[in-house]
């Protein structure tokens, strides 16, 4: 894994910095950059839930070198990067990210989306939104796999042929943190019309207005968990009070080089 002075290219984004991150790392980029120079490829937008995830499964973690670009998706991991002395620019979310994005490509016709994700109905509402706010049929295919999609080789043919079927260029997939991303490595050659693929996790339920996002100042003091915990306190206990906190050890012991990177 690369070491933070290291530099790399993307499409259309230049050179850019990668902040190591425990066994992962991020990119130092801006949000503005990304909206309006990175429209071929594949987008990770890393946060808590993930880099713990990238502790335990190693086919997740084999991926990471597939990504063309990885954003600090959390303000705990920015004030981390921060703290470890090593900053970046900004937090880029996907949730902060997807409207910006389809807001600038509003009058370009190129740009048409699938969204894969969400409950039964929950993408149809975000579709309707999304183009009632740009003006145009931006989204042009929707589609709510089921919870198991992974385990089932007949739904995951349903899925590929429905996202081809749609003609879409871009492809948003909001499958769980992991699953989503294994999804789109794993059979993304298979849709060689997307040309711009967004694992951005719950982002279709917040543009389908089936749940809030939290006020602008509690997600930049880092209490975004806190408040999801409080909406959905049995959906996201475990992720919020067990899996996520030890997170914050394995930084101190970044910090003092004694991390070491599990599947080293």
């Amino acid at each position: 894994m690369a070491d933070a002075s290291n530099t790399e290219t993307a499409a259309g984004l230049g050179e850019m910095k990668r902040v190591q991150m425990l066994n992962a790392y991020v990119h130092d980029v801006s949000m503005d950059d990304i909206v309006e120079h990175f429209r071929e490829g594949v987008m990770l937008t890393l946060h808590v839930d993930m880099i713990m995830k990238l502790q335990k499964d190693r086919e997740f973690y084999d991926l990471l070198e597939q990504f063309d670009v990885i954003t600090c998706d959390s303000q705990i991991m920015y004030f981390a990067t921060k703290w470890l002395g090593t900053p970046v620019q900004e937090r880029v979310s996907g949730s902060d990210y997807f409207p910006k994005f389809y807001m600038r490509y509003a009058n370009d016709p190129s740009m048409t989306v699938f969204l894969s994700g969400g409950k039964p109905g929950v993408a149809d509402l975000a579709a309707r939104n999304i183009n009632a706010k740009v003006g145009r049929e931006m989204i042009v295919g929707t589609d709510s796999p089921s919870f198991d999609f992974d385990r089932d080789p007949a739904e995951i043919e349903r899925m590929i042929a429905a996202i081809n079927d749609s003609g879409a260029t871009v492809c948003l997939v909001g499958l769980a943190g992991g699953r989503q991303e294994k999804f789109i490595m794993k059979y993304r050659d298979r849709m060689p019309g997307v040309k711009l693929w967004l694992p951005l996790g719950g982002t279709i339920d917040y543009e389908s207005g089936t749940f809030d996002r939290p006020p602008v100042w509690i997600t930049e003091w880092g209490f975004e968990w806190l408040y999801r915990l409080i909406k959905e306190p049995r959906a996201r206990f475990h992720r919020y009070v067990i899996h996520e906190p030890p997170f914050l050890w394995a930084v101190l012991k970044q910090k003092l080089g004694r991390y070491k990177d599990p599947f080293a």
